[in-house]
C-alpha cells in the first residue's frame, strides 16, 4: 500500500517536470492551537506559470481564529501579502505588483463517517498601489477516507473542493477554482496532498498541479 501511494504521488512529478501547459502551486498550511478556543494560522503559496522557476505569485498569509464551539465554527481575522508577476497580454514580457489584503472569515466543519466537509466564507479588503477592491469567497471541500472508516492516522483519502470568488462592484464574477486530488494523513500533525486544480477567470481557464502540505503544531 505504501509503495503504491508513493508511485501515485510521484508519477505527476515526472509528467509535469517536463515543459507543459500546466502551472504548479507549492502550498504550505500551518496551524497552531493556542488553547481550546484560539488558534494561529499561517501559510505560504509559491505559484508558477510552468512547473517551477517561472513565478506567477508568492502569497504569504497569517491570522488568528477563535472557535465559537469546541474545535468548530471558527471566526478568523487575518492579513495576506501577495507579490504577482503576470505576463503582459500578447507578449513574453512580465510586469509585477504587490497586494496587501485584510480578510475576515467563518469556517464550519461537518463529518459523516468517511466523509468530512468544510464550508469557508471569506470577505477580503484588497489594497493595491493605486486601487482598492472588495471580494467575497465561498469554499466547499470534501475529504473521503479510502482505506479506513474515518479520516485518521495512516488514512489515504480523496480530496475535492470548489471555491467561487465574487467582486462587489463591476465584473462581479472574479474566478472559480475546482480541485481534485489524493492525500495521506501521516498523523494528527501532518498530512499531504497532490492534485489538479482548474482556475477559471473571465479571460482564461488553466490547470495547476497542486502539491500541498498541512502541519498542526
Amino acid at each position: 500500500m505504501k509503495i503504491s501511494l508513493i508511485i501515485v504521488l510521484l508519477f505527476p512529478l515526472a509528467i509535469f517536470g517536463q515543459k507543459s501547459d500546466f502551472g504548479n502551486w507549492l502550498i504550505y498550511f500551518g496551524d497552531k492551537k493556542i488553547n481550546q478556543r484560539l488558534n494561529w494560522h499561517h501559510e505560504v503559496q509559491y505559484r508558477n506559470f510552468n512547473f517551477i522557476g517561472d513565478t506567477d505569485q508568492l502569497l504569504l498569509r497569517t491570522g488568528v481564529g477563535y472557535n465559537l464551539t469546541e474545535n468548530n465554527n471558527n471566526i478568523h481575522l487575518g492579513y495576506a501579502f501577495i507579490y504577482s508577476e503576470p505576463y503582459i497580454t500578447n507578449t513574453e514580457d512580465k510586469t509585477n505588483f504587490n497586494e496587501n489584503r485584510i480578510y475576515q472569515q467563518f469556517i464550519t466543519r461537518q463529518s459523516f463517517g468517511r466523509l468530512n466537509m468544510l464550508h469557508r466564507y471569506r470577505f477580503e479588503q484588497r489594497f493595491f498601489n493605486e486601487d482598492f477592491r472588495l471580494r467575497l469567497r465561498y469554499f466547499l471541500s470534501f475529504n473521503i477516507a479510502l482505506n479506513k472508516k474515518f479520516v485518521e492516522d495512516k488514512t489515504v483519502y480523496l480530496s475535492a473542493y470548489n471555491e467561487i470568488f465574487v467582486n462587489t462592484e463591476q465584473n462581479y464574477f472574479d474566478r472559480n477554482r475546482l480541485y481534485g486530488g489524493i492525500g495521506y494523513r501521516f498523523s494528527s500533525r501532518f498530512r499531504s496532498e497532490i492534485g489538479v486544480m482548474n482556475q477559471t477567470t473571465n479571460n482564461v481557464s488553466r490547470n495547476q498541479l497542486n502539491i500541498i502540505t498541512f502541519f498542526n503544531f
